[in-house]
């Protein structure tokens, strides 16, 4: 499997969201009894996605040491069955369903829906999103539903919207991480928009993509 160096973080967050291999490395110790080695291809992969992978899980829980045991737990299995990975269609694809139905589990166990994240990146998306679709924009009175909107688009245009809106990814290296073609995610942010644009009474044209847009 071809990979390429990981990237810096859009937000200059690297280090803040550091997860050293030896995190996880001594779960699958703990769990095997035996000292696991990684091969060259399970480094690049980790080293590329388990960043990303962290981030989006932190903003979907709202609680950094949740996520990082989350992500622990889904290169754990991974790694466990790297050889059975590698024989899917997109190992990137197999590893991001992975992570989102660790999340959703998490989610059930303390309480929470699947479509229910932090205000936080509920106001980051919300904010960034809106600036595109009107760019005459102030804070809205009726914030809720534009929140409400979000958090009720599809699954796979709601995780794009995230992670363009909120982690600041461009659409390849979102595109990468989901295991999807970069025109999938441009498609899904476009409809995303017209969607929330039709909720929230906007004009349809202003929700078209910028063409200045960073891609």
């Amino acid at each position: 499997m071809a990979v390429t160096p990981s990237p810096e973080e859009p937000d200059g967050s690297g280090a803040q969201y550091d997860l050293p291999r030896s995190s996880f490395l001594e779960e699958i110790n703990n769990l095997t009894g035996i000292e696991y080695q990684m091969t060259p291809d399970q480094e690049a992969f980790y080293d590329l996605y388990a960043r990303a992978h962290l981030r989006y899980a932190h903003t979907m829980l709202g609680d950094k040491d949740a996520a990082k045991a989350v992500v622990r737990r889904c290169y754990s299995h991974l790694a466990l069955n790297w050889a059975n990975v590698l024989k899917e269609e997109s190992p990137e694809a197999y590893a991001w369903k992975l992570l989102k139905q660790r999340v959703e589990t998490h989610l059930r166990l303390v309480g929470q829906t699947s479509q229910m994240v932090q205000t936080a990146a509920f106001q980051q998306a919300a904010r960034a999103t809106l600036e595109v679709i009107r760019r005459q924009f102030e804070v809205m009175e009726s914030a809720l539903g534009l929140y409400t909107a979000i958090a009720g688009l599809p699954e796979r245009q709601f995780d794009v919207i995230v992670m363009h809106y909120v982690l600041g990814y461009p659409s390849i290296r979102i595109a990468r991480i989901m295991g999807i073609k970069p025109d999938t995610v441009r498609s899904h942010r476009r409809l995303a928009r017209e969607r929330i644009a039709i909720k929230l009474g906007l004009s349809l044209e202003s929700a078209a993509d910028d063409e200045n847009e960073k891609e």
